[in-house]
């Protein structure tokens, strides 16, 4: 099973803050300040927003890519 696939299976299509901050092991106020940030990693991840409304998102795709790339080295065992 891909990264993808278990994100989006658990998880649907868009996260929010709090279930973005649960995958990435964060607190949702820590990675509320993160994301402020100018570091590259939270460039990436405002990347992938998408706002609804008044409520702000993460695409479930894009930061499954994100987290294969930066983690996994783009590598995924799709054998298992």
């Amino acid at each position: 099973m891909s990264v993808s696939e278990s994100i989006s299976g658990k998880y649907g299509p868009l996260l929010s803050l709090q279930e973005l901050a649960e995958i990435l092991h964060r607190s949702p106020d820590g990675l509320r300040i993160a994301l402020r940030g100018e570091q590259a990693y939270a460039k990436k991840l405002n990347s992938t927003k998408v706002k609804i409304g008044r409520r702000i998102y993460f695409s479930t795709p894009a930061i499954a890519r994100l987290i294969s790339d930066e983690f996994l080295g783009g590598v995924v065992n799709e054998a298992s």
